[in-house]
């Protein structure tokens, strides 16, 4: 089973993040489960949701407490000491910077991609609030291999409300620009 951790801001789209990637990994026949962790959330406070992949039915019903992946949907939030908290020693944590991987010098396998720039360039939100999810989704299937673009494209058509063909030029541009060492 593979076990992925989202870490965001309110209003940045970490929740619907994890809902399409498994909506993508779903339509690979695999099975899914997708899921926020809530406390008092607000625009801009930090946000967690959680996603789990498996070949066979998913029975556990708890938090992910050890990933593979941890996404970082905010670049700020690598300050705070939790974040690779659990991760397996093998797991990658993804971040969204305009930084090479070797900056945050972690013990992890490390990826980066500019989802802010992408988000902007594409006017997903605004220059103050961009909305980066898509484009980490996209990174995430280059640096995974868990899941397929296209099917990442998929769930974007299905999922986003607006600006669906934004929200699949920034994925797709992700997927180019992801850098992992």
């Amino acid at each position: 089973m593979i076990e992925i951790r989202f870490h965001g801001r309110g209003g940045q789209g970490a929740v619907v993040a994890s809902n399409i990637l498994a909506d993508a990994a779903f339509r690979e026949g695999k099975y899914v489960q997708a899921f926020p962790y809530f406390g008092v959330e607000r625009r801009g406070a930090p946000v967690t949701s959680f996603a789990r992949i498996d070949k066979n039915p998913i029975k556990i019903k708890s938090q992910v407490y050890h990933p593979d992946y941890i996404i970082v949907l905010d670049p700020t939030l690598m300050n705070m000491a939790e974040i690779t908290s659990g991760l397996n020693k093998n797991g990658i944590v993804l971040i969204n910077s305009d930084k090479d991987p070797n900056y945050y010098n972690l013990s992890f396998k490390t990826a980066t991609v500019d989802a802010t720039s992408i988000a902007i360039e594409n006017r997903l939100g605004s220059k103050m609030a961009p909305i980066v999810n898509t484009s980490m989704l996209g990174a995430f299937a280059k640096i995974s291999g868990e899941v397929t673009l296209e099917s990442i494209i998929l769930a974007i058509n299905e999922s986003v409300p607006l600006k669906k063909e934004e929200n699949v030029k920034a994925a797709k541009e992700a997927y180019e620009k992801a850098m992992i060492l």
